[in-house]
């Protein structure tokens, strides 16, 4: 059975910098896209980034591009999420998410879900 584990998340000055790791029991390589999300109190849950498996092709939402990088490790099943320049406004819980072709981000409907870590940008 498939378990995301994030970790990386914590307290961080403005302008910190984070990396979040998201470890999957079995071969991410099964998948078709894996994806950051993240959810702020009383927002929507939005997609910060994702990755398709097959094609390698990435994606970023418009407001962390230039700061945030997302990268794999397919012989750990780890994908990272390097956050740079972090914002008070980045201040949310991050998921990542694994998925089969479909219609959402990357092209993917996500249906496996980690436990989610928090992040916190605060001075």
């Amino acid at each position: 059975q498939l378990q995301l584990v994030e970790s990386g998340g914590g307290l961080v000055q403005p302008g910190g910098s984070l990396r979040l790791s998201c470890r999957a029991s079995i071969f991410i390589l099964n998948y078709y896209a894996i994806g950051w999300f993240r959810q702020a109190p009383g927002k929507e849950r939005e997609g910060v980034s994702c990755i398709s498996i097959s094609s390698g092709r990435i994606t970023y939402a418009e407001s962390v591009k230039g700061r945030f990088t997302i990268s794999r490790d397919n012989a750990k099943n780890t994908v990272y999420l390097q956050m740079n320049s972090l914002k008070p406004e980045d201040t949310a819980i991050y998921y990542c998410a694994v998925g089969n072709y479909g219609t959402g981000w990357c092209r993917a409907d996500y249906d496996d879900w980690g436990q989610g870590t928090q992040v916190t940008v605060s001075s």
